[in-house]
């Protein structure tokens, strides 16, 4: 067994693959429209869903936003660098929501930003 993908519901289509693309690096890996149900699924990563574990962004055409609840956490991103990940999302217009710095209780070193929709993305810091 492997982990596929995490779904995640979006107001958005364009603006959700915006920000995964061009803010986060991933690629947009497949899109397609299913109009009796009145939804787009998209499937973002970093690479092939064949191999890597991806997101699917599911938009309702008939809903705006969503209430994102409190059940749902985070995904998590590895990058070599937390502060330098936060300042290129910054840069892009993306809304950091923790700097960089060892997590509480810990020296892991972390950060978080959110998407345009409000799901939190933590960076971990590569150990070197």
């Amino acid at each position: 067994m492997r982990l596929l993908h995490t779904m995640l519901r979006v107001g958005d289509l364009d603006r959700s693959i915006a920000f995964y693309t061009e803010v986060l690096g991933m690629r947009l890996l497949r899109r397609q429209d299913y109009p009796e149900g009145r939804f787009t699924l998209a499937f973002v990563g970093y690479g092939e869903e064949s191999t890597q574990t991806v997101i699917e962004l599911t938009h309702n055409w008939d809903t705006a936003a969503y209430d994102l609840g409190n059940g749902f956490g985070h995904i998590a991103v590895e990058v070599a660098d937390a502060a330098a990940a936060c300042d290129a999302v910054r840069a892009k217009g993306g809304k950091v929501t923790r700097e960089a710095g060892p997590m509480k209780h810990g020296t892991t070193v972390i950060a978080f930003v959110e998407d345009p929709d409000g799901y939190k993305i933590e960076f971990i810091q590569k150990s070197h």
